[in-house]
């Protein structure tokens, strides 16, 4: 992928001064990712990677209402969950957020719920605007990450408060999200552009070997989550085919409240 600008359908990806710039460009969906959203941000990280002219990577949501919901419900609309191929792009995209060698920048403005979040707490720094909310959602609509999104989420916040995230659902402030050590910096929705820049010209004045070798050296103690995440999701494959993981969807076309008290059995 040479040149300044790659063409994509649902991401926009610009590589200027050192800085790769890859954007989820479905501000309608509130950033929702569908199968070929993650194929693009595969393709997109991998090619930062690569490209010996860039320092660092920016991550973020088009718009002003959310960095990313998680997965777009339009694609698992039909039953059985997502495409079973979204199920491999989706581990290579986490993957690839990992495996880029050099610091990876979430900058997290508006929602950022579900596989949003944790596309977020994979990346090494996340900058928050104070517009912006954490959280899961998988309990309460029929879904669950037991990959990264939760052993990685209990190495950053703590077992207890993973646990309350996901037991819970509930959503948190940026400013929550600070304290619990989700986010490194929290700034106010004027100051977020320029605080976002000023962290990359800082990570740019810094040796870039020494930075890759410090991320391999961070990620090594984690990678063997990677195994629990294959784990995670073929479970979660075989529970979309339940009963009850389709019940919040027959639940939202019946406009009721879903009834997962009948699956307590």
């Amino acid at each position: 992928m040479g040149g300044n600008e790659v063409n994509f359908e649902d991401i926009l990806y610009e590589k200027k001064e050192g800085v790769a710039r890859i954007i989820i460009n479905r501000p309608d969906v509130l950033n929702a990712f569908r199968t070929a959203t993650l194929k693009e941000l595969a393709s997109a990280f991998e090619d930062a990677s690569l490209d010996g002219t860039i320092g660092v990577v920016v991550l973020r949501g088009a718009g002003e209402k959310a960095f990313c919901v998680g997965g777009d419900a339009k694609e698992s609309a039909g039953g059985s969950g997502y495409p079973r191929e979204m199920d491999y792009w989706h581990t290579r995209v986490h993957q690839a957020i990992r495996g880029t060698e050099k610091p990876v920048i979430a900058a997290v403005n508006g929602y950022c719920i579900g596989g949003g979040n944790i596309l977020q707490i994979l990346c090494d720094l996340t900058i928050a605007a104070e517009t912006a909310k954490f959280g899961q959602a998988g309990p309460r609509v029929g879904s669950f990450d037991a990959g990264y999104g939760a052993a990685y989420l209990a190495r950053i916040v703590g077992e207890k408060k993973a646990r309350e995230i996901w037991f819970l659902c509930r959503q948190y402030t940026a400013q929550e999200a600070l304290d619990m050590g989700m986010v490194n910096k929290v700034v106010p929705q004027e100051k977020f552009d320029e605080e976002v820049a000023s962290w990359c010209r800082e990570i740019l004045n810094l040796s870039p070997t020494a930075l890759k070798f410090l991320k391999i050296a961070f990620n090594a103690d984690s990678d063997a989550i990677f195994g629990t995440e294959a784990m995670a999701m073929a479970g979660v494959r075989l529970y979309w085919e339940t009963d009850e993981a389709n019940e919040w969807k027959k639940a939202f076309w019946e406009k009721r409240e879903p009834e997962w008290k009948r699956f307590r059995k």
